[in-house]
């Protein structure tokens, strides 16, 4: 049961909610994405395209992972080639393409979790939830769900998770609260543990007298570097997202480097993304 529940889940963030068993995490988070309704209070702004990932796939289905992921795109409102051509994408990104003709109940825990995020992405959701969505996944797959999520909120996206990993997604959570006597208190600032993931070090030149473009993902560190050039410091999950609207801003920043602190460096590609702005979601709800 939750009671007094009161949260605003703003577009282009990352929310993480905290919690011991039983709590009510995973009520609240089916409240969010629709599955489950408030007894009391109501649900606000919900976008249109919303997508869940459960705590336990429902394996059984009568499908191929191919097949269920598409049928998910057509039922968000993707065309058939669109929602199949995606399906195969995100099939691919989390390493379970080979297994795309496989039916769901022949699949491993690895291989169907890998389903069940793949679904979850293939039609660009504005509010996206994942609870314990990394769990089962191999190493690979869960790097590839971080930069997934890091994606979302980089196009205007609301993320909101679980994870029993303090560390997940560290240094990259915009707001947290933590789920106490089925009641709900903001988790103040990351400690320094959580705050302590891999950042990324950008250099840029911008146009002449140009500052950085205002709300980059991350909300990296500017500093003015050698040469006319500019410095930005963000958490790694975010880097994508900021090179993504530094080389689509008009004029566009020509981008130098990317490296890790002051390690190797890698060349980039221009890029655009184009960039969807929700209506925040707001829960108020006894149930």
């Amino acid at each position: 049961m939750l009671r007094g529940i009161d949260v605003e889940l703003r577009p282009g963030t990352l929310v993480r909610f905290h919690g011991t068993n039983g709590t009510g995490k995973s009520t609240l988070l089916r409240m969010l994405a629709g599955t489950d309704a408030p007894s009391e209070g109501r649900v606000e702004g919900r976008p249109r395209r919303v997508a869940y990932v459960p705590e336990r796939f429902p394996g059984a289905l009568p499908f191929t992972a191919l097949g269920y992921v598409t049928r998910l795109g057509r039922i968000h409102g993707l065309r058939r080639s669109e929602a199949e051509e995606r399906a195969g994408e995100w099939l691919e990104r989390f390493g379970a393409a080979g297994h795309a003709r496989t039916p769901l109940s022949a699949l491993s825990k690895g291989t169907a979790q890998k389903v069940a995020v793949a679904q979850a992405l293939v039609a660009a959701p504005q509010l996206l939830v994942l609870d314990e969505a990394w769990t089962g996944l191999d190493t690979a797959a869960r790097d590839e769900l971080d930069r997934a999520v890091a994606e979302r909120v980089a196009a205007g996206a609301t993320v909101a998770f679980v994870d029993h990993d303090p560390k997940r997604l560290a240094g990259a959570v915009d707001a947290a609260y933590r789920l106490e006597a089925h009641g709900l208190v903001p988790a103040g600032s990351p400690s320094p543990e959580e705050s302590a993931g891999p950042r990324v070090r950008i250099v840029a030149v911008g146009p002449v007298g140009a500052t950085a473009p205002a709300g980059l993902p991350g909300t990296p560190s500017v500093t003015a570097g050698p040469d006319g050039t500019t410095e930005l410091t963000v958490a790694s999950v975010h880097s994508d997202g900021v090179l993504r609207a530094l080389l689509g801003a008009r004029p566009a920043w020509h981008v130098r480097a990317v490296s890790p602190a002051s390690d190797h460096v890698r060349a980039v590609s221009p890029a655009s993304d184009h960039v969807q702005r929700p209506t925040p979601v707001r829960e108020r709800n006894q149930a």
